[in-house]
C-alpha cells in the first residue's frame, strides 16, 4: 500500500484547505500548530483544533501513531498530526514534554530561529549547540517517543542533537545548502549524518527554501531531490511542503516577530516584500503533489521510489515510534 504524507504545513484552517488535501489523497499531514506560544497558550489552539476534528470530521481527525495513517487511507480521511516549532510550550519544565506528548504532539523543535533553553537557532551569529537542558529534554524525548525536529536550527546544534539522541530525528522541513544557500537550508555535513543515524529530511516548498525563489522550476526542484540522494538514502527523504497559504501577511509578521523583539525582523524576507512570498505556480496548494509525481518519474525516479518519497518513507519513519 502506498501512503501519501505532507510532514508540515501550517496553513489557515479552514473546510476548503482539508477538501484539498483529501482530493490529492494526503493520508497525514504534520501540522504546526506553534510558533512562540507558551504551555496555556498552546492549549487554546488544541481547543480549536478540537473544533476542526468536530466540524470536518468526514475529512480529517487526530493522528497519534502510524495506525492512525493505515485509519486515514481505509476511510479516505487525512490524519493531522500535532507538532511544535517551538520549544516554547515547555516553558522551562521538563514535566511538560510528557504532557504535550499525551495531548497529541508528535514533534517538536528545539529551536525556532532564535537561541532556546534548548539549542542554538539558525539565526543566531554563535552556535553552543545543545544546553544542560536541552540534553535532558532529548532524553525525555526519546523516552516518550516525542520526534526531535532541528528544521530552524544552527548547524552544529543539529549535529549534537543527532549524537545525543538515542532515536533517529527529523529535519521535517528545509532544502540542501548545495541547491540553494537559504539560511536554514542544510549542509552536506548535516545530510550525512541524518543518512547515518537513520534521519529524515522533509523538502520544503517554501519560496525562500528554493532557488529563484517563487520562480523555482518543477524540473529543479524534482533534480535537487535527485541530487540529493547521492548524500542521503533515498528511503531517508519525504516532502515537508511548509505550506503557509491563506493566511494575512500579519501572520507571517508574527512567526517572525512573536513576542521576543520591538525591531521589526524580516527574517529570510526583506522590508520592500515582507509578506508571504507566492508560491511556485506548480505548487500553489497541497495539489502540486500531482505536479510532483510526474517531476520525479520525469528526472528519473521509479514508480516504487516516487512513492516512497511522496509518503512511503515518513510512514515507515513513524512506525519507528508507535
Amino acid at each position: 500500500m502506498n501512503y501519501k504524507i505532507d510532514n508540515l504545513q501550517y496553513c489557515n484552517w479552514s473546510k476548503e484547505i482539508f477538501e484539498i488535501n483529501n482530493e490529492v489523497n494526503l493520508d497525514a499531514v504534520h501540522a504546526t500548530i506553534c510558533y512562540h506560544e507558551d504551555f496555556d497558550e498552546l492549549q487554546i489552539n488544541i481547543e480549536k483544533w478540537k473544533e476542526y476534528f468536530r466540524d470536518y470530521s468526514s475529512l480529517i481527525f487526530q493522528g497519534f501513531n502510524s495506525q492512525d495513517i493505515v485509519k486515514a487511507k481505509q476511510e479516505n480521511k487525512t490524519a493531522i498530526f500535532f507538532g511544535l516549532q517551538n520549544c516554547s510550550p515547555i516553558e522551562d519544565n521538563i514535566e511538560y514534554v510528557e504532557r504535550l506528548k499525551n495531548l497529541g504532539v508528535l514533534f517538536m523543535q528545539l529551536t525556532y530561529n532564535n537561541q532556546s533553553l534548548l539549542a542554538t537557532g539558525c539565526y543566531e551569529k554563535r552556535d553552543t549547540g545543545i544546553t544542560r537542558m536541552g540534553r535532558e529534554v532529548i532524553k525525555e524525548m526519546n523516552r516518550v517517543k516525542m520526534i526531535i525536529d532541528m528544521s530552524h536550527s544552527a548547524e552544529f546544534s543539529t549535529l549534537e542533537a543527532i549524537e545525543i539522541s538515542e532515536k533517529p530525528i527529523v529535519i521535517s522541513h528545509a532544502n540542501p545548502l548545495f541547491w540553494h544557500e537559504g539560511l536554514r537550508n542544510k549542509s552536506d555535513v548535516v545530510l550525512k549524518a541524518l543518512n547515518d543515524s537513520g534521519g529524515m529530511i522533509g523538502f520544503s516548498l517554501y519560496p525562500h527554501h528554493l532557488k529563484n525563489s517563487s520562480e523555482c522550476t518543477l524540473i529543479s526542484f524534482c533534480e535537487m531531490i535527485a541530487e540529493t540522494t547521492k548524500r542521503i538514502s533515498i528511503k531517508q527523504i519525504g516532502i515537508g511542503s511548509d505550506l503557509c497559504i491563506r493566511h494575512p501577511d500579519s501572520i507571517v509578521e508574527w512567526m517572525r516577530n512573536g513576542t521576543w523583539t520591538k525591531t521589526k525582523d524580516f527574517g529570510e524576507g526583506k522590508a520592500s516584500n515582507a509578506g508571504f512570498p507566492p508560491q511556485p505556480n506548480w505548487f500553489e496548494d497541497a495539489r502540486g503533489f500531482i505536479n510532483l509525481e510526474k517531476g520525479l518519474k520525469d528526472v528519473g525516479f521509479s514508480e516504487e521510489e516516487t512513492h516512497d518519497i511522496l509518503g512511503n518513507n515518513w510512514y515507515n519513519f513513524y512506525q519507528k515510534f508507535d
